[in-house]
């Protein structure tokens, strides 16, 4: 046999199952419930460096 039949055996056998192997695994992981916070955080990440808004008087109030 050449070696891209080797290599293409391989991949269509042994190297699918690896790879769906670690996709449940990452599945898994991003469900666990310790993971939780680690999600929060990287939810809350792009509004990490906004300074918090004053409350603006009503425009219409001033009229």
């Amino acid at each position: 046999m050449d070696t891209y039949s080797v290599l293409r055996h391989f991949a269509d056998s042994w190297m699918l199952l690896a790879m769906l192997l670690f996709f449940i695994g990452v599945c898994i992981r991003a469900f666990l419930p310790r993971m939780r916070a680690a999600h929060a955080e990287a939810a809350s990440v792009i509004f990490r460096n906004d300074a918090p808004r004053r409350a603006q008087p009503d425009e219409r109030s001033e009229r």
